[in-house]
């Protein structure tokens, strides 16, 4: 009862304060104007970071105080300073390199002084203990790769809210359920703060995360997310809901941005680009090119993540060894069918509509002919996305 009163606070929070937060970012002028990279139609705000992270850190202060925050004390103060990264970036763009130095001073605070770390590969590979400089440069890695990784899907009504939404509940119930009370009030303070985020955040959405919320909820996801694979680890064999697959628990959780993450890197490295130059060759830009609304984009990758943690469910007693190749195939062969899906559709335009590319010639700068036997992935992420 105590954890559905936190929700219930951060809920409540969220809820109100939004709107006061739309207002003021309206009459300033703060916000994303359409065009370019942004498939919206006319400004919106964004930092509605800030509206989560407030009413998260409204239901820590109401019901925290009797669980042992100290030994989450770095994480918070972590999660403040990403918030401030956020925040500034969204006032006043950073630069890449001093963002970065704000997200690792942030990792720092949790990997060292927090000690939320992987210690262990447990096995897997042959890999046992870590020592102690491996495990900080591994955890800090992985801690910035979810960061990120969750920091590129925010680029659709509700999707990366749905998705911080399903990973804080999950991880708040087996926090809960493992007696682990600071991790499971801090994930059901967030889960409260997103859900009274998305319903002014839902298509069509009346304010953006901004990098205010996307980073600082991808960073606590992430933290959460490490801390849990540490924690399942040191369970006892034969403990309830403990996963013998450990890293793929972990990896199951931030599946879809993960691969979000390495499919538009290996696309935009393949053609001589930076991985972090921006485009709009994201999975949901391709599904709305497909002709799919806002909402059944969210809610289809919304429902692939869950698919993916529930086999892992399936799989609990199983060794990473099994695992972690069975939801990479599962991963990589849905990615692979949404490409023979994209390919067979633009087709179908094509024959339709013959000025359904943009730049009226084929992938290989020929003229347009034959295009049904010629058109590719490339033609594809040349067509336009419709908004709606």
């Amino acid at each position: 009862m105590l954890f559905l009163f936190v929700i219930l606070t951060s809920l409540a929070v969220g809820f109100l304060v939004m709107p006061i937060i739309i207002k003021v970012l309206w009459r300033a002028k703060i916000g994303d104007q359409p065009g370019g990279r942004k498939i919206h139609k006319k400004f919106v705000p964004s930092m509605g970071g800030i509206g989560f992270f407030v009413a998260a850190s409204a239901a820590m202060a109401i019901w925290g105080w009797q669980f042992p925050l100290p030994d989450i004390r770095y994480l918070l103060g972590a999660i403040g300073l990403m918030f401030i990264v956020g925040l500034r970036d969204d006032l006043v763009e950073l630069k890449a390199s001093r963002k970065l130095l704000g997200q690792l001073v942030a990792v720092a605070m949790v990997v060292v002084m927090g000690d939320i770390r992987i210690r262990d590969l447990h096995g897997f590979l042959g890999i046992g203990e870590l020592h102690l400089f491996v495990s900080y440069g591994f955890s800090a890695f992985v801690l910035l790769a979810l960061t990120n990784a969750f920091n590129l899907i925010d680029g659709l009504d509700g999707l990366a809210g749905s998705t911080g939404l399903v990973v804080s509940g999950l991880l708040g119930a087996w926090f809960a359920f493992q007696g682990l009370e600071s991790y499971a009030v801090l994930s059901f303070s967030f889960f409260g703060g997103i859900l009274g985020f998305l319903i002014f955040n839902w298509h069509p959405a009346k304010i953006f995360m901004g990098d205010t919320g996307s980073l600082t909820l991808g960073f606590t996801l992430g933290a959460l997310v490490v801390a849990f694979m540490e924690s399942n680890a040191a369970l006892p064999e034969g403990a309830s809901w403990r996963f013998s697959p450990v890293f793929s628990s972990g990896i199951a959780l931030m599946i879809y941005p993960l691969y979000d993450m390495a499919r538009v890197f290996t696309r935009r490295i393949r053609r001589g680009q930076g991985p972090m130059t921006p485009d709009k060759s994201h999975v949901h830009h391709f599904l709305m090119r497909m002709g799919l609304k806002h909402n059944q984009v969210a809610l289809i990758l919304v429902f692939v993540q869950i698919l993916i943690v529930g086999s892992v469910i399936l799989m609990k007693d199983l060794s990473d060894h099994i695992v972690l190749p069975v939801i990479s195939a599962i991963t990589l062969g849905l990615g692979f069918r949404l490409d023979q899906i994209a390919v067979k559709y633009v087709k179908k335009k094509v024959s339709k509509e013959p000025n359904i590319l943009s730049n009226g010639k084929n992938s290989n700068g020929s003229k347009k002919g034959n295009q049904k036997s010629k058109v590719s992935i490339k033609d594809f992420e040349n067509t336009p996305i419709n908004y709606n």
